[in-house]
Parts: structure tokens; C-alpha cells; sequence
């Protein structure tokens, strides 16, 4: 799974690297502790409300997928990944995989391994933070989702409508694959034109656009395990962990 990862990031930057339009008045705190329900960056394409045209943009949406047919919001934290074995023919993202696909920017993600108690110390969780050895930034693959709240009775007030994020993941491999099982797939920048176009409905097609992270060329190393809570933030996540 992928359930933390760093995005850092500016969203000029970001936009630049995408070709993305983004709207300035729209920002985000860079964070090396994204959590579930948090707000995060994402690389989209829809039609224009004006004009009818497809534009790309970079906007923020809330990590966590909502089904639109959901009848609350409050399963979004569960919903935070979604596998690619399967992502085609779940009912609560067969039809986002098919139309609305996004690109989640990150720096790198987090996994975990427990580590058992010893007669001087209690167990605990180390984090391992794994990132591309080139320090590009990775374009993971996702899944939006529009859902409508029925308590604000304008649908043109923006408050109406929750947009929602999923990461699809699969088998782990590489230097990734020695912590967790499973890991977080990512699009290549030659197949962004074909993953982000809302048009491409080619189930086929489409799975075969999700690539390892890096070409699994990625760094993997131990932390602080300050990042195990998400009260925690700054870069200082990435440190070496500290001496027993």
C-alpha cells in the first residue's frame, strides 16, 4: 500500500513540470508527512465550464477516495489506494478508471517494518522512506472522484462538491519490495498525454501505461520514526533514525 509519502514541491514548479495551468490562489504548505484525508496535489484534465475545452490543471484534491454514490464522505479514509489487479472492475472505481484519472506529484513514499521488542527496548515501527536515486519527482498514478453533498442545496457553490483522491498500487519489487509487499505505481512522463485524457477509455490500453516508480530504480533507507506521527512535518523526517 502506500499510506505516507512527501511532496515538497512548489506548485509553480510542479505546474512548470506538468505543463499545467494553476490558479496561484490556490495553495498548499510543501509536506513530508501526506496523510490519508489530507489535501494533496493533483495533475488533472477537464473540460473548460466556459468554453467546453480540455484543459490540464494542478489543483488540490483530498486524499481518500468518495464514491459519488456514496451516501457520506466518511469512507474516504479508507479508500486511499486502490490495486491495480482490480481497479477496472470495482464498483467504487471502474468508472473513475475509466474517466477521471489523475497524477499524484511526490518526492517519495514511506513503508514500514515492525521490529520486535528486546529485553531493554519496547517494539516498534521503523519507517523507510523510498524515493527515485535520481530525486525526480514521481508522477503516481490515480483516480478522482465528484461527490455531490446533499446539505448545500446551490450546486455551484464549491462547498457542494467533495473531489476525492485514490493511489492505485501493486506487487512490490526491487528495493521496495523488502519492506512492503506493495507499492504505489507511477505514469511516465512519455504516457501522461494518454493517461490524463478523459477521451481514452481503453481499459487495455490504459493498464498498460502503470509502470514502477523510476523504472524501479529507487533508493531505499531507514528515518526517524518522528514520521510515524502525523503531528509531525518538515524535512527533518528524512533523517537517519537516532541510535538505540
Amino acid at each position: 500500500m502506500c499510506g505516507r509519502y512527501a511532496s515538497s514541491r512548489a506548485p509553480e514548479d510542479l505546474a512548470g513540470l506538468f505543463e499545467a495551468r494553476w490558479d496561484p490562489r490556490e495553495t498548499l504548505a510543501p509536506s513530508w508527512n501526506v496523510a490519508p484525508t489530507d489535501e494533496v496535489w493533483a495533475v488533472l484534465e477537464r473540460p473548460d465550464r466556459t468554453t467546453g475545452e480540455v484543459e490540464r490543471r494542478l489543483r488540490t484534491l483530498r486524499w481518500g477516495l468518495v464514491p459519488s454514490w456514496a451516501k457520506d464522505p466518511n469512507g474516504g479514509a479508507r479508500m486511499i489506494n486502490a490495486r491495480v489487479e482490480t481497479v477496472h472492475e470495482k464498483p467504487a472505481y471502474r468508472r473513475a478508471f475509466a474517466r477521471r484519472r489523475c497524477l499524484l506529484p511526490a518526492d517519495g513514499f514511506y513503508e514500514w517494518q515492525p521490529v520486535a521488542a528486546t529485553a531493554t527496548a519496547k517494539a516498534y515501527k521503523q519507517p523507510y522512506y523510498i524515493a527515485p536515486q535520481d530525486a525526480g519527482v514521481m508522477a503516481m498514478a490515480g483516480l478522482y472522484e465528484f461527490w455531490r453533498d446533499p446539505a448545500v442545496t446551490d450546486e455551484d457553490d464549491p462547498a457542494a462538491w467533495l473531489v476525492t483522491a485514490t493511489i492505485i498500487t501493486t506487487e512490490a519489487s526491487d528495493a521496495a519490495g523488502r519492506i512492503h509487499p506493495r507499492m504505489p505505481l507511477a505514469v511516465a512522463a512519455r504516457d501522461h498525454d494518454a493517461w490524463l485524457d478523459p477521451a481514452h477509455e481503453d481499459l487495455h490500453d490504459l493498464r498498460a501505461l502503470l509502470r514502477t516508480p523510476a523504472g524501479g530504480h529507487l533508493d531505499v533507507r531507514a528515518v526517524s520514526t518522528a514520521v510515524n506521527s502525523v503531528q509531525h512535518n518538515g524535512p527533518e523526517l528524512l533523517d537517519p533514525p537516532a541510535a538505540p
